[in-house]
């Protein structure tokens, strides 16, 4: 029940991540709104073909240092995709390179900076709901 949650919790702080951060820039609630959806849609139908592309880049890899850099390279390509996808959003909605190009990085930032706290009060909630439920 708590993985449930905690993965409920995740999937709302980024999207509250990205509405702030389109509010910010936008000053409209309503393409915020939709922004928070289009950017994860587009995410999510495209990562298929990232995930194929690098899966046979990997399977390529003739010893395990070659595989550990290719899944390094795999990390850094996956997160422009993200940073792609969030600038092509902003920028569709005000046809501002700056505020794609603002809101490209600063929603990467955010979700490295604050997702890994969201993590742990999360896991710490688990240990202690393990501990409760193993002690009665």
């Amino acid at each position: 029940m708590v993985v449930a949650a905690k993965k409920t919790s995740q999937v709302i702080t980024h999207m509250a991540i990205a509405f702030i951060i389109a509010y910010a820039l936008t000053g409209s609630v309503m393409f915020s709104g939709l922004a928070i959806i289009i950017e994860p849609v587009i995410n999510v139908l495209l990562l298929p073909f990232h995930e194929k592309a690098w899966a046979a880049i990997r399977a390529r890899a003739r010893s395990e240092r070659e595989r550990y850099a290719r899944l390094a390279a795999e990390k850094i390509s996956q997160t422009a995709m993200h940073m792609a996808v969030a600038f092509a959003v902003i920028y569709c909605a005000t046809g501002s390179l700056a505020f794609g190009g603002i809101a490209a990085i600063l929603e990467p930032v955010c979700n490295v900076l604050l997702l890994p706290i969201h993590d742990r009060f999360w896991d710490r909630l688990e240990v202690r709901v393990a501990g409760q439920h193993g002690a009665a």
